[in-house]
C-alpha cells in the first residue's frame, strides 16, 4: 500500500541547503524543474516517541561511525553545533545546514530496521 515517504527540509536559503546535500553529502537527486532538486535518500526507517505537548517530527541521519563522519564532514566545512554525546540509544551530534537550520547525525545502538543492515 505505502511505497516510500517524501521528507520536506524547510529552509531559509533552500538554494544552499540543496546545494548542500548535493555536493557535500553527495544524496543523488533529480530535477524536478526549476531548479525544484529532489533527493534520493538512504534507506530510512521511523520511529515514534510520546510527547507531553502538540507531536512534531525530526529529520535524523544515521551513519555507521559518527566520529569519523564528523571528522570527513568538518574537512569538508560542515559547522558542529553540539558535540558528539553518548546517548543510551547511539553517539549524537549535530550539524549546521548553510541555511540556519540543523540536522542531527547518529550512529545508532539499536537493532536496525531490514532495510538498513
Amino acid at each position: 500500500m505505502i511505497s516510500g515517504a517524501h521528507v520536506v527540509v524547510f529552509s531559509q536559503d533552500a538554494e544552499a541547503d540543496r546545494a548542500f546535500l548535493r555536493d557535500v553529502l553527495g544524496f543523488p537527486y533529480v530535477d524536478a524543474g526549476g531548479g525544484w532538486l529532489i533527493f534520493e535518500l538512504p534507506p530510512a526507517e521511523a520511529a515514534v516517541h510520546p510527547s507531553q505537548g502538540p507531536g512534531g517530527h525530526e529529520l535524523f541521519l544515521m551513519c555507521d561511525d559518527v566520529r569519523r563522519t564528523v571528522e570527513e564532514l568538518t574537512a569538508q566545512g560542515v559547522e558542529f553545533t553540539q558535540p558528539v554525546s553518548d546517548e543510551r540509544w547511539g553517539l549524537l551530534t549535530t550539524l549546521r545546514l548553510p541555511g540556519g537550520g540543523e540536522l542531527r547525525l547518529y550512529e545508532p545502538r539499536h537493532p536496525l530496521a531490514r532495510g538498513l543492515r
